[in-house]
């Protein structure tokens, strides 16, 4: 991915052999932000450990509308809606969604059908049957409703879906349902209090300089 190829340059820049190894603890959706777990040299080995441990997100969830990607990457549809969901009725159906749940994939997700990306044969017009799956998700809280906006931090599990999760929600309170926005704010122990922008990491990058993860 990009971010590990930046950071592959920086660090063949500071001196690192040219084969350095640089990996990733987890993708992000394209139009989310927050914490990316980069992974370098012998800490590469951990990257399934690392994809296994739990999430945090701060989502806001417009519920005015959809789309077919159920995040701001494609056309927004404006929802058939009756009427305004109250905050107690947000509030009921947050809870049916804490546990062990099952959801289904977004269409365009990286998720593989008979070998090919979800996304790379929605964009080219095949129509995908997208299978649920088991998903974990710990605790919903919400940090504000201020219709049509419901903002959320949520802690989950592996392999969790925060765009399917945003569809679902409205789906259940019979409203529109999509991502405005995504942060994820923790990946195990690592915290987007600590993290670094990509763009303030030094060029070059001392290889021998990177802080340690506490991986072992």
């Amino acid at each position: 991915m990009m971010v590990c190829r930046v950071v592959k340059g920086k660090l063949k820049s500071g001196g690192a052999p040219k084969k350095v190894k640089v990996g990733h603890g987890g993708t992000l959706d394209p139009l989310a932000t927050g914490v990316l777990v980069v992974l370098v040299g012998k800490a590469t080995k951990q990257q399934d450990r690392v994809m296994g441990t739990d999430k945090a997100y701060r989502a806001v969830v417009d519920l005015a509308n959809t789309s077919e990607s159920c995040d701001m990457e494609f056309e927004q549809i404006p929802a058939v809606i009756e009427r305004e969901p109250t905050l107690d009725e947000v509030r009921e159906v947050l809870k049916l969604f804490v546990g062990d749940i099952e959801q289904t994939p977004p269409m365009y997700s990286a998720i593989k059908v008979d070998g090919h990306r979800a996304y790379a044969l929605a964009r080219k017009g095949v129509e995908v049957e997208m299978k649920s799956r088991p998903a974990r998700i710990d605790s919903i809280e919400i940090v504000d409703y201020s219709w049509p906006m419901l903002e959320i931090d949520i802690r989950c599990g592996k392999g969790t879906y925060i765009r399917s999760l945003a569809r679902d929600i409205g789906a259940e309170l019979e409203v529109g349902g999509m991502l405005a926005s995504l942060v994820r704010t923790d990946v195990g122990q690592f915290s987007l209090d600590d993290a670094v922008e990509l763009d303030d990491l030094g060029d070059p990058l001392d290889p021998w300089g990177l802080p340690t993860t506490g991986l072992e």
